[in-house]
């Protein structure tokens, strides 16, 4: 009697490529909705995000993530050597996890100035690579000092290009951002505008809104030799009842749920149970999606384009078949796309859907 096969493991080296620096946005669209749209279904189109009402269906329900960016990069003194840091998540009113540079010259009990009646407390070193800090204030006072004293968190590969400037505090927020709590923008948001959103509405295509605050670590590269050896970081999320009704009544009566960008769709697929129900939720999510996973809960992916080697590369192969992107990519790529945080996006189809 033969053993059975083994299942394959999938190497982070399938999810690579190369892309050009001058691939990489700087800044948005303007207007937003003039952003590119690559339709990755039955081969590749090439539309714009003003043709989306007429890509959608009457009855189809847009699911974005009205989280809001807070301008988590702070500039800090320990002692004589200044300080780096990018809030990454909250732990209580005044206690925030961070990403430090240089974090080697951080140890429990320093204190780090970001100004006069402003600083906190290394209070230690977690596994993951962040820092713990305790702030001298709390609550709203503490969000006002940040406010007052943060640069927007852009991705790295935006600041390697420039530094983040006034116009980034409106560009790198959505039309729909509420919530405050996120130290990243949940980029397929940043394309919609008030004049798109009354168009898809005079076409029947509704919106429902829920919470991810996407945290620095959706940056951090995978680096490990085998996806199954990562470990996902963990964000806070929530899903409210009307929502999820709206979603539930919009699948029994035949529309489509388009989740709007990889964080609205890691919320639904959590929120989902086996039968595809999608049920209200509040609390952390670390789900990690990749080549194999069943889908519940999400009919169609607004997305934009990813890193190499990252975890959203991983999730949207998941989802429209790892040759289809790679194919998507790299006409991407040659059709002058513009990728990442600002750049152009895609409109993604379930793999083997007609």
């Amino acid at each position: 009697m033969s053993s059975p096969i083994a299942k394959q493991r999938l190497k982070v080296d399938g999810f690579d490529f190369d892309l050009p620096r001058n691939c990489i946005a700087a800044r948005p669209a303007k207007p937003r909705d003039a952003a590119r749209l690559l339709v990755v279904h039955n081969g590749l189109n090439d539309k714009s995000i003003g043709d989306l009402p007429d890509l959608l269906n009457s009855g189809d329900l847009l699911i974005f993530n009205d989280t809001k960016v807070i301008p988590a990069q702070l500039q800090g003194m320990r002692g004589e050597v200044r300080i780096s840091l990018t809030l990454h998540k909250r732990e209580s009113s005044d206690r925030w996890q961070t990403f430090a540079r240089p974090a080697k010259r951080l140890k429990a009990g320093d204190v780090i100035k970001f100004g006069d009646d402003f600083q906190a407390e290394v209070l230690g070193k977690n596994a993951e690579g962040t820092v713990t800090l305790q702030f001298n204030l709390s609550g709203a006072a503490l969000d006002d000092k940040i406010r007052t004293n943060g640069a927007m968190p852009l991705p790295p590969y935006i600041q390697s290009i420039r530094p983040p400037d006034e116009a980034d505090r409106t560009d790198y927020q959505t039309v729909l951002a509420k919530t405050e709590g996120a130290v990243a923008a949940p980029t397929a948001g940043l394309h919609f505008t008030p004049e798109l959103l009354n168009q898809l509405d005079e076409r029947g295509i509704g919106f429902q809104t829920l919470t991810l605050h996407v945290g620095a670590g959706t940056f951090l590269p995978v680096r490990s030799d085998y996806v199954d050896e990562h470990k996902m970081h963990s964000e806070w999320g929530e899903l409210s009842s009307d929502t999820a009704n709206a979603i539930n009544a919009t699948r029994k009566t035949g529309g489509r749920i388009v989740a709007v960008g990889t964080t609205s769709l890691r919320i639904l697929e959590s929120a989902a149970d086996e039968n595809g129900t999608v049920h209200p939720f509040s609390g952390e999510t670390d789900i990690f999606i990749t080549p194999g996973y069943k889908f519940r809960a999400v009919d169609l992916l607004a997305t934009n384009f990813h890193l190499p080697r990252s975890t959203l590369f991983m999730l949207v192969c998941a989802f429209t078949g790892t040759g289809a992107m790679q194919d998507a990519y790299a006409h991407a790529i040659d059709a002058g796309y513009r990728f990442y945080s600002y750049g152009d996006a895609c409109l993604l189809y379930p793999e083997n859907t007609n």
